[in-house]
């Protein structure tokens, strides 16, 4: 059976419309294709570029993270903020969302063809949006909100103006990050969409590792990891100084890409390894969900990067889920049998098939004097499928069934109130609960106090949201190493950044504060002028009011701010301004 479908008249449908109308088309052809297989099923024209500059990155998709991979691919916008930011395809805004952190200003536009894009990082959105949120902004008086719009609210056309780029929220510079998502909220690469991005250049592999999988394992003689002499070639691969190895092994790679109009080093697309000719093991970077990113702390090298700052991405499966592993033997595991000879290939390729090979030649030989460590053992052995509670003094530690990957003996000491929780070596896929009772404190002191996790070399405290009932904080953190109660008698600090008190401000379009909190950090804040709640607008630590949004009408004027910690210390700032 043949359909022909007639598109000729969709452009006279209004988007709305034409949007109820291709998600039955899309329906249809799903059904019809479901059998079909091809090397890209993605639609190649639907989606424009959403900026009008030449596209050059600062960071790919599935590009590798702290504690997750990236969702998205990070446009460079000539560092500075503002450009236009246009709707990759027509469809309705279907999320607004805007945070101190994470993506900031966010826009999330679905399409008819089922498919979401999302535009973070952003100064501010185009008008319409801009109208729509502040209103939203000013009804909740809050400057974070999250609002899902109806589809026919805020319709947008392929090409228009939806935002402005920026540096908004965890951003560490001007950029946009771009996302295409399917209907299941699962990111994709958005090269796959037609999107180009110039690359040439080949991808650059900086170490390979080896790592002896068990008790009867070892390689070149040793039971522990090690880093093997990679060389360069001519041609742009690579081969590894012949390595002798015995039992099951497995291997590891560090390795980025770079694109031709940028020095950043980023994320490669796909790597695959070969034993004698067959492929067994491959990672593939085109798609993932976010209830699986966690897992990245499993696939790469986690103890490895916490005490190297390097990221070793496993060529061999343990107990992890993601779905980017494919075409896996014996999850990539390499047996190697004595008096053997074997080559291992790993190949490693960029979105533009780019590739660069490593070839390890492993001669199979059995050694009995190799050596080996014996693993500490202390009281505290932890199974991964079981719950474990750990107690001492006044500290509780509630560990909940598959929190951990493997079994493995936990440090576990108290010290008054420090808490050395094992080392932050090991990667957790669930939070661990830690509980203080704090009954032995004075009431003002209980007040004040929060579980904070000590870290670096001067074992700083950092807050961690912490929660009291009664005589008994908790918190739960995905991160072990120590812990400790700490306290917070400081107010937060409120300064004036572009004006004085009784200064005219007439000619002003800003107001502008700084408020911080060293030690517990902001919980919340609230601004007001003559009794009006105001919105100002978070950017790196500055807070701002814009005069344009019209709440200040009066010639004399009284501006006071209230800025709280998360242990409840509270500052106010008052002060007069005038303006006709």
């Amino acid at each position: 059976m043949i359909f022909v479908l007639n598109f000729a008249n969709c452009y006279q449908i209004n988007i709305l419309a034409q949007y109820n109308f291709m998600r039955i088309i899309l329906a249809l052809v799903l059904l019809l294709t479901s059998t079909l297989h091809s090397q890209n099923i993605y639609p190649q024209d639907y989606f424009s570029s959403p900026l009008d500059i030449p596209l050059v990155l600062s960071g790919t998709f599935a590009e590798l993270r702290s504690n997750h991979f990236h969702s998205g691919m990070d446009i460079k916008t000539q560092q500075r903020t503002g450009l236009k930011v246009k709707a990759a395809a027509s469809g309705y805004v279907s999320r607004i969302k805007i945070s101190h952190y994470g993506y900031g200003k966010a826009l999330y536009i679905t399409h008819p063809n089922g498919y979401t894009t999302v535009y973070a990082h952003l100064n501010r959105f185009a008008p319409e949006i801009e109208r729509y949120i502040k209103k939203l902004q000013y009804k909740k008086e809050s400057y974070e909100v999250e609002t899902f719009p109806k589809p026919d609210e805020l319709l947008v056309t392929k090409g228009n103006l939806v935002a402005y780029s920026g540096n908004s929220g965890g951003s560490g510079g001007p950029h946009l990050h771009f996302e295409i998502r399917d209907n299941a909220e699962r990111p994709i690469n958005p090269m796959l969409f037609g999107i180009d991005i110039k690359d040439s250049k080949l991808p650059t592999i900086t170490s390979i590792y080896a790592y002896p999988l068990d008790d009867n394992s070892y390689v070149n003689n040793s039971s522990q990891k090690q880093n093997l002499t990679l060389i360069p070639l001519k041609n742009g691969d690579y081969m590894v100084k012949n390595i002798e190895a015995f039992g099951n092994i497995g291997f590891g790679i560090t390795t980025w890409d770079r694109q031709d109009l940028a020095a950043n080093k980023n994320g490669v697309y796909n790597i695959q390894t070969f034993v004698n000719g067959s492929k067994n093991f491959e990672l593939d970077f085109k798609r993932f969900s976010f209830d699986e990113t966690k897992h990245i702390n499993q696939l790469i090298d986690y103890k490895h990067f916490r005490t190297k700052r390097q990221r070793i991405q496993k060529l061999f499966r343990i107990n992890n889920p993601l779905s980017i592993y494919k075409n896996m033997y014996r999850d990539g595991v390499v047996t190697i049998e004595d008096s053997t000879y074997s080559v291992y290939k790993i190949k490693v390729s960029d979105f533009k098939n780019n590739t660069s090979w490593v070839t390890i030649s492993v001669k199979g030989k059995k050694n009995t004097t190799h050596t080996s460590t014996t693993k500490p053992k202390t009281p505290y052995y932890i199974y991964a499928d079981k719950s474990t509670a750990l107690k001492e003094k006044s500290i509780d530690v509630t560990i909940f069934p598959n929190t951990f990957y493997e079994d493995f003996y936990m440090n576990f000491e108290v010290n008054a109130d420090t808490l050395k929780l094992h080392k932050d070596v090991l990667p957790l896929k669930k939070s661990v609960k830690i509980a203080y009772d704090i009954s032995k404190y004075n009431t003002e002191d209980k007040n004040k106090l929060f579980i904070a996790r000590l870290s670096g070399y001067k074992k700083t405290p950092y807050y961690t949201f912490t929660k009291r009932e009664g005589d008994t904080l908790s918190t739960f953190t995905k991160k072990l190493g120590t812990y400790a109660l700490a306290m917070d008698n400081e107010k937060p600090t409120i300064t004036p950044v572009n004006f004085k008190k009784g200064q005219w401000l007439s000619k002003y379009r800003y107001l502008k504060l700084k408020i911080d909190d060293k030690i517990s950090g902001i919980s919340n804040y609230r601004a007001t002028v003559n009794g009006k709640w105001i919105l100002m607008e978070y950017y790196k630590g500055t807070y701002t009011y814009d005069f344009n949004d019209g709440i200040v009408t009066d010639t004399k004027n009284n501006l006071k701010v209230i800025v709280t910690d998360n242990v409840g210390n509270s500052a106010t700032f008052e002060t007069i301004f005038y303006r006709k």
